[in-house]
């Protein structure tokens, strides 16, 4: 452990091996940190936090701040923060409340500046949060999702894996897989054709995911008669499986379809 001058570490709290922690850092009592992290300065880990092995946390973010929510009565709750996960800088992610007693950062995500995650949020391992991005309360990011910056995101959403959201949109309803979400309202803007091929899909299988949100949202069905066509015309896959599976529990109901624009 690399411990600088002019820190506070509380002496019950747990510091893995190759910890770095520098000047002006507060780290609380019910605190675990797992090898190879560093802590920049200036940065608070309050109680009920568990970082681990090999994360950068820069100047300025707040770890384990109580939850925003007005329900919220002190009971016992944590953030989890993954491995190799980057937190860059000013971000606050909040704890849990009795819904989940916990929020989660899984394995390798990236938080960029201003990020704000707010209590009992899960996000799945390499998801991507761009500058000054706003999660709400019980929101769900799939894995390899990316949201572009100054994206606001209504609580209880979920945003299916692969997902690409535009900087700036307003995310009032769930986002399916493999899709990307622009314009406003927030609307149906194409397969995530770029990210699935970095992914290793096969220009097959992106196809065939094209064709199923061609039925979902071009041709003008609603979202029942588009999933009964899915179920009885398209080949059962993984991928049009988990499609499926998505829209029928999406709670909020899913964002818009494609619609061509004036002039």
């Amino acid at each position: 452990m690399i411990v600088k001058e002019n820190v506070i570490i509380h002496p019950a709290a747990s510091l893995g091996e190759n910890v770095q922690i520098e000047p002006f850092t507060s780290i609380g009592e019910d605190v675990e940190i797992g090898d190879n992290t560093w802590i920049g300065p200036h940065v608070t880990i309050m109680d009920g936090v568990r970082i681990g092995n090999n994360c950068r946390i820069f100047p300025g973010s707040v770890i384990g701040g109580i939850p925003q929510d007005l329900k919220y009565d002190g009971e016992d709750s944590i953030v989890v923060i993954g491995n190799n996960v980057t937190i860059r800088e000013y971000v606050t992610v909040n704890r849990g409340t009795r819904a989940n007693y916990q929020t989660e950062v899984r394995d390798n995500c990236l938080l960029m500046a201003y990020v704000h995650v707010a209590h009992d949020c899960i996000l799945n391992r390499n998801c991507v949060l761009a500058n000054n991005v706003n999660l709400a309360g019980h929101i769900e990011v799939g894995e390899y999702a990316i949201l572009g910056g100054l994206t606001a995101v209504h609580q209880f959403v979920k945003i299916g894996e692969h997902a690409f959201v535009g900087g700036g949109s307003l995310v009032r309803k769930d986002i399916p897989p493999f899709v990307k979400a622009a314009r406003e309202p927030l609307s149906y803007a194409g397969v995530n054709s770029i990210g699935l091929r970095r992914r290793g899909l096969t220009s097959e299988q992106i196809n065939h995911i094209q064709d199923i949100y061609r039925i979902l949202f071009v041709k003008g069905y609603n979202t029942r008669q588009a999933l009964k066509i899915i179920e009885t015309s398209v080949t059962a896959t993984p991928e049009r499986d988990r499609i499926v599976e998505f829209i029928t529990n999406a709670d909020r109901g899913i964002m818009k379809g494609f619609k061509k624009m004036n002039g």
